[in-house]
């Protein structure tokens, strides 16, 4: 019974991948082959393929790597799988990871004289609750494992990081929690880059302090 429970969870899984890359795709969120999508799973991890387009996912060809990395089923897997790896190996709540090449976050990873700390500010409550600060890494040409390495520094401390002129990764307790997160954070640097030249009223640290309080918030 315990193998058919497992069995069963790895299928949802993979299914849920398959949807959330199709809704990705409809929301211009992943275009052409980029952005990669995975969820830790009895054994290892399930990631996206390598060169997939996150609209057209067969869930049957989702890779399955084990806690060593190596590939156990499905078709190998994305080149940027040691992204998601240095969040699951250093962040153990983690249970979903997700990559996107998406069009606003990308933008404002290219722009000048952001803050390292926090590349977007806490305009919004649902920022500062779903993602949390934003550090900038540096930029590395696509992929270098060093991505990773750099990754794995800032995971045990945050849920997101956004790389340098290249797009966010994001991890969640839950896949579906990743999700939603990644989709706050690129409504979020949508709103940014809408408010670029205007005098922004951010979050103060008393209003902080009470989503610190309410509901957790790492800021």
């Amino acid at each position: 019974m315990s193998h058919i429970n497992t069995h069963s969870e790895e299928n949802r899984l993979r299914e849920e991948i398959s949807e959330i890359g199709r809704a990705f795709r409809q929301l211009g969120m992943a275009p052409g082959t980029s952005g990669n999508i995975s969820a830790k799973c009895e054994g290892g991890w399930l990631m996206t393929p390598t060169n997939a387009s996150l609209g057209a996912l067969d869930p049957a060809e989702i890779s399955k790597l084990d806690w060593e990395g190596n590939l156990i089923s499905g078709k190998p897997p994305t080149k940027e799988s040691f992204l998601h790896r240095a969040f699951y190996e250093t962040r153990e709540e983690a249970g979903g990871v997700i990559h996107l090449h998406s069009t606003h976050a990308s933008a404002v990873s290219c722009l000048a004289g952001l803050d390292a700390n926090s590349c977007l500010p806490p305009i919004t409550p649902y920022f500062v609750m779903r993602v949390g600060r934003l550090p900038l890494l540096p930029y590395f040409r696509p992929g270098d494992p060093g991505m990773g390495e750099a990754v794995r520094e800032y995971a045990p401390d945050y849920s997101a990081v956004l790389l340098a002129n290249h797009g966010p990764v994001v991890a969640g307790k839950t896949l579906e929690a990743a999700r939603n997160a990644i989709e706050e954070l690129e409504e979020t640097a949508r709103l940014f880059l809408m408010l670029q030249g205007h005098s922004i009223n951010t979050l103060s640290e008393a209003q902080l302090d009470d989503l610190r309080e309410q509901f957790g918030a790492r800021w």
